[in-house]
């Protein structure tokens, strides 16, 4: 792989400190970064340094149980729930991250995909009490977003209740793998997640200490599909802020009719000095709409749509794009075994 360009990129802090009292500045401080950057950072969000270590502690209790024990819970893209591994392809890569994770959400989803209580006693409960906490916060940024757009203060809260059957919301602990340090002899490169944008309304990232390879490339700053040859930028845990990394997602872009920006990012492939190539926990919490809410933009820029057929729709364009990926991986290697081919009958003939 060539060497990544690096490049200092503002990312904003916003403290949501006092929220009532400054929902105002608070909430131009968040459509200041949504509108410019597509990433920002929330401190003084109240939730504690000690539940964030105690999900990540349940999070390695969870992967470090076998894998027929873990395939108890199967993914189902069905339901957006359950477990995986070595089995997610981005279209930017055309290859699986070499991770796991565990994808847990509030509703009907989640019927069947938890792990009985004998088998991890109090995960259930220790998860669903930390989703409850970043709903917490991802409500008091939905409120922002929804004064900054005009529209009311409840209009994405409600669109997101997760109280429903209907919701979609989903919190996914991701283990990344240990890679080689030493370079590869064939040549391969162990991605952790390619490139993409996340297809939600907001994305809350929580990160542990020293376990760096998230990258971003702001949409508008791209010169190729997936960033490829562009300019990147590290995003490192603030772990004494206790920072949750916050991104937009194409629906919020899309709600709000291209306003605010959905921003490309990754978990660098480890592959030059410096980077970090231990095993990697982090916790994403993925504010998705109820399958029956409205959708639509303030300037009615798009057609309305449900939550249902976003997500429907989000997941057919991956599947579209990463099709036409491995269709020209094929192509390239159909092209270059003919080349070899003639070449070798070119040399048998002289």
């Amino acid at each position: 792989m060539a060497p990544t360009e690096y490049v200092d990129r503002p990312v904003p802090t916003i403290s949501l400190e006092d929220f009532d009292d400054r929902i105002d500045a608070i909430t131009k401080e968040l459509v200041n970064a949504a509108e410019n950057v597509g990433f920002f950072c929330v401190i003084d969000h109240g939730i504690s340094y000690e539940s964030v270590d105690r999900i990540f502690d349940q999070s390695a209790r969870f992967f470090s149980q076998d894998d027929n024990v873990k395939a108890q819970v199967p993914f189902s893209p069905q339901h957006n729930a359950g477990w995986e591994k070595n089995s997610q392809v981005r279209p930017s890569t055309g290859v699986a991250d070499r991770k796991e994770s565990y994808q847990m959400q509030f509703g009907e989803g989640m019927n069947g995909r938890w792990l009985a209580d004998e088998a991890l006693p109090g995960f259930r409960e220790e998860a669903l009490s930390f989703m409850q906490q970043a709903q917490s916060v991802s409500e008091k940024l939905m409120i922002c977003f929804a004064r900054g757009l005009g529209f009311e203060n409840d209009y994405f809260v409600s669109a997101h209740d997760v109280s429903r059957p209907e919701s979609q919301t989903v919190c996914r602990l991701l283990h990344y793998f240990e890679t080689p340090e030493l370079p590869n002899p064939t040549g391969e490169v162990y991605h952790r997640a390619g490139a993409h944008a996340d297809w939600d309304l907001l994305t809350l990232l929580f990160q542990k200490a020293g376990q760096s390879g998230l990258e971003i490339c702001p949409g508008r700053e791209l010169s190729t599909s997936f960033g490829y040859g562009d300019a990147w930028t590290k995003i490192e845990p603030d772990v004494q802020k206790n920072a949750i990394v916050c991104n937009v997602g194409d629906l919020l872009m899309s709600w709000s009719d291209d306003r605010f920006k959905s921003t490309f990012h990754r978990v660098k492939a480890p592959c030059e000095p410096g980077d970090y190539y231990g095993e990697r926990y982090s916790i994403a919490f993925f504010n998705q709409p109820c399958r029956d809410a409205q959708i639509q933009g303030p300037l009615k820029k798009y057609p309305l749509i449900t939550g249902e057929e976003f997500t429907r729709d989000a997941m057919s364009r991956n599947f579209k794009s990463l099709k036409e990926k491995l269709q020209n991986k094929e192509e390239v290697k159909s092209r270059e075994a003919s080349s070899i081919a003639v070449m070798s009958q070119l040399s048998t003939m002289a």
